[in-house]
């Protein structure tokens, strides 16, 4: 049920980032094509992120090294933007809005599962 509760709360994070990187740079560069495809962009993102994240992440650990960790942020742009290039239902055009969709994602869903998480903790 704790999986599920994520998976959604995820999904709705992935809309509202959507929403907002529309409104900072339009729908031609970042799109969701409707909400249950939002459900499988969370979960393919997941995988991604799973598997091919921590490669990418040893393969360029230099690079995060010498910058302290910053190239970590690029590192998530990339998995963001390879997921819209999957053409599964999010479009991603260019660096600057897979850059801001990782960062708003994860904060985004950050807050919502601190939010929601506290509240089903709570219940129990």
């Amino acid at each position: 049920m704790r999986l599920l509760l994520r998976w959604v709360i995820g999904a709705a994070a992935l809309f509202l980032t959507v929403l907002l990187g529309q409104q900072v740079f339009g729908p031609d560069r970042l799109s969701l094509r409707d909400i249950p495809s939002a459900f499988l962009v969370v979960l393919v993102l997941t995988l991604v992120n799973a598997l091919v994240r921590p490669l990418v992440a040893l393969a360029t650990l230099p690079l995060n090294c010498l910058t302290l960790g910053l190239f970590g942020f690029v590192v998530n742009a990339l998995m963001f933007w390879l997921v819209g290039e999957l053409g599964i239902g999010l479009r991603v055009e260019g660096f600057l809005p897979a850059l801001f969709g990782s960062v708003v994602l994860s904060v985004i869903s950050g807050i919502l599962n601190t939010v929601i998480g506290d509240r089903n903790e709570a219940k129990r």
